[in-house]
């Protein structure tokens, strides 16, 4: 659980480029750091096990802090270090995936990267010791009796944290095409639910969840809160379940957009165009570029439509809510970024990956794949154990 008050109206203009230039970067690229919240399965059965608090103990010694407790106790939550090199990064994703995955195999278990689980959640779920989630059960009630959730948390370091809530309205916009390209979550209690992101779906019931409202300074971004916390809304700022977020305890912004990943590749691939999608909103702001403003029933559409369909088909452009090839959108995005990927040493790679999933589909994709093998959901679970931890 790791964790409107202005009209918008809605420009005409397609999205364009939050920036484009090749000046004004950074000298160093931003810092990225990534969280990933996992599911332990027991592997005769296929459903999901309790043990989350004891895996995170039983991989004390190799990951110290860097696995941690979630909400529920089939969940865990694996950290990464903040690295300015994507590829120090992808080196300890896969270490720390792989170093998780052997202490679930000394308590009998495996771990999945999955946004929800395929099989085995009872309801009420069980709940993670700890005084905040105890809080949290009582506070909210049902949504925390059904709330197995997993998400992929990437935070990108900013010199200046003030610029938080400004970053994130230059970021706003782009919210449905990483949802598209991040889907991991199509099925739920043993049957296909018809969305690429069923976790999206669910977490969207949260009081404070989805696309953040535009924010006209940190001074409205801080009274927003207060007012939030004051009405109970929030039981505290941990509690912003919102896309995107500036942290509330790192010189950070946190998007929570996306499933957790399938695939190290995958997540890889985001924490690439989150970076670089950062670095640019970063220029623009200190460019004083103004931040597109889509009407936000228009962008909660949109995302719900990338959540149904991932890549497939048609989303919504969220500035003119007009349909076009999800596909589109993404690349428009990626062209977007380019010059920020090329300046962090980025592009390749991100070319790479983009090409791998248009022709292997999202996680979401690559699980109804299995999926269609023989029509069994036990095919799925065994394919999302090799996915996360892949030789």
């Amino acid at each position: 659980m790791s964790s409107e008050p202005h009209g918008e109206a809605a420009p005409t203009e397609t999205l364009t480029p939050v920036h484009s230039r090749e000046s004004g970067h950074t000298q160093v690229p931003l810092t990225v750091g990534i969280e990933e919240e996992v599911l332990l399965v027991d592997p005769a059965t296929r459903a999901l096990s309790p043990q989350g608090p004891q895996l995170v103990g039983e991989a004390a010694g190799e990951l110290g802090d860097r696995a941690g407790t979630e909400l529920t106790r089939y969940q865990v939550e694996l950290r990464t270090d903040p690295h300015t090199c994507l590829k120090e990064a992808a080196g300890q994703i896969r270490s720390t995936r792989a170093a998780a995955a052997r202490a679930a195999a000394r308590l009998g278990l495996r771990i999945t990267s999955t946004g929800t689980p395929v099989l085995g959640q009872t309801v009420p779920v069980p709940i993670s010791p700890g005084a905040r989630y105890a809080h949290s059960a009582a506070h909210f009630r049902a949504l925390d009796d059904e709330q197995t959730a997993c998400a992929c948390h990437i935070h990108v370091g900013l010199p200046d944290p003030r610029d938080a809530v400004h970053v994130s309205n230059h970021l706003r916009p782009w919210l449905p095409a990483l949802t598209a390209l991040s889907t991991n979550s199509p099925f739920q209690d043993g049957r296909d639910t018809g969305y690429a992101s069923w976790r999206t779906t669910t977490w969207g019931r949260w009081p404070v969840a989805g696309p953040p409202p535009y924010f006209e300074s940190p001074a409205h971004f801080d009274d927003l809160v207060d007012t939030l916390i004051e009405s109970e809304a929030l039981i505290d700022r941990g509690g912003l379940y919102w896309d995107i977020r500036p942290s509330h305890h790192l010189p950070t912004i946190e998007i929570r957009v996306a499933d957790a990943a399938l695939s190290p590749d995958d997540t890889l691939m985001l924490a690439a165009v989150v970076r670089a999608l950062t670095a640019g909103a970063l220029t623009a702001v200190h460019a004083k570029e103004p931040a597109p403003r889509p009407g936000p029933e228009i962008l909660r559409a949109a995302c719900w439509r990338a959540a149904r369909d991932g890549l497939a088909g048609h989303g919504i452009d969220p500035l003119t809510g007009r349909l076009v090839a999800q596909t589109t959108l993404v690349e428009q995005l990626l062209h977007t970024i380019a010059p920020a990927l090329r300046h962090s040493g980025d592009l390749d790679l991100v070319h790479e990956q983009w090409q791998r999933l248009r022709t292997e589909g999202t996680g979401a994709d690559r699980q109804r794949a299995a999926y269609r093998q023989r029509s069994s959901a036990h095919d799925v679970v065994d394919y999302l154990i090799s996915a996360t931890c892949p030789p």
